[in-house]
């Protein structure tokens, strides 16, 4: 989500007014980069490569009946490589609210209408819903089966990701984002 003006101190209960667009990010990690960058001492930089953020952002009232208790009420879908990975509830199994992310962020400092703020990974405790994470994946598989199966990503991999409305309209278009490796 898209903060406004949040000054320090802003509970949960007073952060509905400060939240004022919601979208989607598709936050990567290069892990195997992870090791080599920290050994620098200049932390994990390019293992962090650009965050894409999706199309369009929609102000919370937009959400309607989705937009509840700080959390959006809708399904995220992911696609890795054209298969469908995941049809992830968002909301009820969220443990901390987009407000009580607030809550705890603004208890040290204040935020300027512009911040960025993301709730993390969707996940479900039903399996069958399946990932929008795929440490997610590997960690399932590690801890039925021993080990994980799922690699990461590579180069050319693509993953897409989607939340749709009740009338299975997309709400902030999709992120279509594909692994690009150079030398």
């Amino acid at each position: 989500m898209v903060l406004g003006d949040t000054p320090m101190g802003t509970t949960a209960e007073q952060a509905a007014p400060h939240v004022r667009l919601v979208m989607l990010v598709n936050d990567v990690t290069l892990r195997n980069l992870i090791p080599p960058e920290l050994a620098k001492g200049f932390g994990f930089f390019q293992a962090k490569p650009a965050t894409a953020f999706s199309p369009v952002a929609v102000t919370p009232d937009e959400l309607g009946g989705a937009w509840r208790e700080g959390r959006v009420h809708l399904t995220l879908q992911t696609w890795l490589n054209g298969q469908q990975v995941g049809d992830t509830h968002a909301g009820p199994e969220m443990h901390f609210s987009f407000f009580d992310l607030v809550a705890h962020l603004a208890k040290t400092r204040s935020f300027t209408a512009g911040t960025v703020l993301g709730s993390g990974t969707v996940s479900n405790e039903d399996r069958a819903r399946g990932i929008s994470c795929l440490v997610e994946r590997r960690m399932i598989e590690t801890i039925d089966e021993g080990a994980p199966k799922t690699p990461f990503m590579k180069h050319g991999d693509r993953v897409e990701i989607e939340m749709k409305n009740e009338r299975g309209e997309s709400v902030f278009g999709r992120i279509d984002q594909r692994v690009r490796v150079t030398g």
